[in-house]
């Protein structure tokens, strides 16, 4: 009987290795992606992090240095032909959220933009009503999340700096291979 109870257990622990084997197997094929994944990296902002005052609008009662922080990112897609960048705050009491800032068409073989906010591309009026990179300014109180998103594009975008913040968003999400972004936080 023990032998038998021996066996039984032998038998059900080769059948766990080697569903366990097919399963490691089955998701490492799943995910090839993971290899080369697409990454925003920055040496001034981090995930879930309050941003620093030079990050921060000068105007609308808030007093900061009002530049973009430095951006890099690396393991593009395949195909990619340009990039996006977007600053948003989803939080904002507005009903759709506060464009901070919108750039596109920045060329294929640059990985960075440094702190400032000139870039190679085509930049859109933000919420504040002027072009480029717009500070952080929420009303007193509420933390606010920041989105720092660069987007990998199969294509340059054929439309200019005229256009709206949501069709530009719509014409980078329908062209987007990937994208990753840095959330930071902010409140006063």
């Amino acid at each position: 009987m023990a032998h038998q109870q021996r066996m039984i257990q032998e038998r059900t622990l080769k059948m766990t290795r080697n569903i366990l084997f097919v399963a490691l197997m089955a998701s490492t094929m799943a995910f090839p992606a993971l290899a080369g994944e697409f990454t925003l990296t920055s040496p001034d902002i981090a995930e879930g992090q309050h941003l620093n005052n030079y990050f921060v609008f000068q105007g609308f009662g808030c007093e900061g240095g009002n530049m973009a922080p430095t951006l890099e990112w690396s393991g593009a897609p395949k195909g990619t032909e340009s990039f996006a960048v977007t600053v948003y705050d989803p939080d904002a009491p507005t009903g759709s959220g506060w464009w901070h800032w919108f750039a596109f068409n920045i060329p294929a073989d640059i990985t960075s933009l440094p702190a400032g906010d000139a870039i190679n591309g085509v930049q859109l009026t933000n919420d504040y009503g002027t072009e480029g990179f717009g500070g952080a300014c929420p009303p007193p109180g509420k933390v606010h999340r920041y989105q720092f998103t660069v987007h990998a594009l199969s294509t340059t975008l054929d439309i200019d700096n005229s256009v709206s913040n949501a069709l530009a968003g719509f014409m980078v999400n329908a062209n987007s291979l990937a994208s990753s972004t840095i959330t930071a936080v902010y409140n006063r």
